[in-house]
C-alpha cells in the first residue's frame, strides 16, 4: 500500500513537469529533434540586435533557441493544424519555461499561431 502511494506521490509531481518540458528525440545530423512549445516575438524587438549581431526584423522568417548554431535552418511544424516553415536560427532565447523556440512574427503567422500566441511545434534540422 505504501508504495503506490509513494508512486502516486511522484507521478503526480513528474507528470506536470513533463508536459511542459521539450521532448529532444534526435541527434546532431538533419531531422526531427524536439517537439514542444513555440511562441513568437514582434514588433517591439524591430531594430533590436540580436545574439548573433544582426538587427531583428519580424518580417523575416527566424527564429530564437537556446543552443542551435546561429545560421541553422529548422522546419517548424504546427502540430495542430499541420503548416510548416523554415526558419533561420539568429538568437537565442525563449526565456519563458517549457518553451523550446521563439519565431518571428512572420514565421508565427505562417504556420497559424499569432492568435494563440504560442503553439506544439516539431523541430526538423533542415539543409
Amino acid at each position: 500500500m505504501k508504495k503506490q502511494i509513494i508512486l502516486v506521490a511522484i507521478a503526480a509531481v513528474t507528470l506536470p513537469m513533463l508536459a511542459v518540458q521539450a521532448h529532444h528525440t534526435g541527434g546532431k545530423g538533419t531531422g526531427v529533434f524536439a517537439t514542444g512549445m513555440a511562441s513568437y516575438y514582434g514588433a517591439r524587438f524591430a531594430g533590436r540586435k540580436t545574439a548573433n549581431g544582426e538587427r531583428f526584423n519580424p518580417s523575416k522568417m527566424t527564429a530564437a533557441h537556446k543552443t542551435l548554431r546561429f545560421g541553422t535552418r529548422v522546419r517548424v511544424t504546427n502540430l495542430r493544424n499541420g503548416r510548416q516553415v523554415t526558419v533561420r536560427i539568429n538568437d537565442r532565447g525563449p526565456f519563458v519555461r517549457g518553451r523550446i523556440i521563439d519565431l518571428s512574427r512572420a514565421a508565427a503567422s505562417k504556420i497559424g499561431m499569432i492568435q494563440r500566441g504560442h503553439a506544439r511545434v516539431r523541430l526538423e534540422r533542415v539543409k
